[in-house]
């Protein structure tokens, strides 16, 4: 889980337990399905938990969605979709993964039970050998935890080396509840977060965001190196506008699903 998210309310309290009757509800709904729209796997909670190791549902939903042309986004912190690189790589698929810091300490205070950072780069390096579009999210930067230009600009060196093409990234946006999560983890920053979020920040679409000035210099390592190295990069959430902030098809990574097998057609993976 990680501390920071707006779903952990709900996600991560408890280990997942497999929908009854899933793959047999999903068989069902495919003649539902626009295959025009893009299936984000997933947007508030991780497509691959601890137990996918066990249950394979993922890999299961994947073997049945791309075989039959629908397209695919998997937005995940795990490292355990390398492992579905054959399926991925076969159909209309793309991935993009969090990867917040190069500091494994860190991560393991803001993401505890999420894979290192190491490992999700091999997973990245992995996916982009055989082939299948990977973007990375350098989301969210925390003030005072991941935030130094230098490692940031370290870690965009790393995730373009590992063979990511994208790179998208954002502030913190802090709510009450995840405040305080973070606010326990790193105790030292408590207060200087309650000034920079309640004092001099805005509240925003249900969010505490950071001024403006100070969120411009935070994600500007990140943009800059990417440019720098040809890669492709956007700033979601944040309201700027411009190339100086956004050079990509989108800011979800969307724009990275390619287009391999057509609705209709006969295509199964190895």
């Amino acid at each position: 889980m990680c501390l920071y998210c707006y779903a952990t309310s709900y996600v991560g309290v408890r280990r997942s337990v497999p929908k009854r009757g899933f793959l047999d509800n999903l068989r069902r709904d495919l003649s539902r399905l626009d295959p025009r729209l893009i299936i984000n796997m997933s947007t508030s909670s991780d497509p691959y938990p601890p137990e996918e190791a066990i249950h394979k549902l993922t890999r299961e939903t994947l073997k049945l969605l791309l075989p039959a042309g629908y397209k695919v986004l998997i937005t995940t912190k795990g490292s355990l979709v390398a492992r579905d690189a054959d399926i991925l790589a076969s159909g209309n698929a793309a991935v993009t993964i969090t990867i917040t810091t190069l500091d494994k300490s860190i991560a393991r205070r803001m993401e505890p039970g999420a894979p290192s950072p190491q490992e999700r780069l091999d997973a990245v390096e992995k996916l982009s050998a055989e082939g299948v579009p990977v973007g990375v999210r350098l989301d969210p930067i925390v003030p005072g935890v991941n935030d130094d230009p230098q490692e940031l600009k370290l870690l965009v060196r790393e995730i373009r080396s590992a063979g990511a093409k994208f790179v998208v990234t954002s502030t913190y946006k802090a709510r009450p509840d995840n405040l305080s999560r973070m606010s326990k983890a790193f105790p030292e920053l408590a207060e200087e977060w309650r000034r920079l979020y309640r004092i001099e920040g805005r509240w925003m679409h249900g969010y505490w965001y950071l001024a403006k000035p100070v969120r411009v210099r935070m994600l500007e390592p990140v943009v800059e190196e990417a440019a720098r190295l040809g890669m492709e990069y956007a700033v979601c959430r944040e309201g700027f506008r411009g190339p100086r902030f956004f050079h990509a098809g989108s800011c979800d990574g969307s724009h990275l699903v390619p287009v391999r097998v057509r609705p209709g057609d006969s295509f199964w993976p190895k």
